[in-house]
């Protein structure tokens, strides 16, 4: 089996039992519902401790269960088709430009991290119509610049 296909087993599952993803993450806790969520979606790994929970709750095999504490294979075809995350890939079109102008200004030369990274999202009522918030913290790395000596800073720290 792969984890393509271990992916599918446990969605089948999911929806033979009624099960929702709060109640699925509640049984194999460790983490952030959105990484248990991406882990069951094949797109992280369990740890052995989560990967045995996440095997009882699902009836799995010690192989399909060892299958969940590898590393995956992450990541969709760009762009993406599927409507709501072809959104967060618009957004970062649109927006990406400023958001990196505005990073970069506050914190110099460097990267917002997406692996030492949070996202908490959060249902916000609204008589309008119920809204979605995102909050998203990543660890801000400086690009290094290999090499420099004399008065050239190591790091894209942000000039003064």
């Amino acid at each position: 089996m792969n984890r393509a296909e271990l992916t599918e087993k446990m969605l089948g599952i999911k929806r033979e039992r009624g099960w929702s993803w709060k109640h699925i993450c509640g049984e194999i806790g460790g983490m952030s519902p959105l990484l248990v969520t991406g882990a069951v979606l094949g797109q992280m790994k369990l740890t052995k401790p989560q990967a045995a929970k996440a095997a009882e709750l699902f009836g799995l095999s010690k192989s399909e269960q060892a299958l969940l504490n590898e590393v995956p294979h992450r990541g969709t075809p760009m762009p993406p088709t599927d409507p709501l995350i072809y959104r967060f890939y618009e957004l970062v079109m649109v927006n990406g430009p400023a958001l990196k102008a505005l990073i970069e200004e506050e914190f110099g030369d460097g990267i917002m991290s997406a692996i030492d990274f949070d996202l908490l999202m959060e249902r916000q009522p609204d008589s309008k119509g119920d809204r979605v918030k995102l909050t998203m913290s990543g660890k801000f790395l400086p690009y290094k610049y290999y090499g420099a000596t004399g008065n050239a800073q190591a790091y894209g720290y942000k000039e003064e």
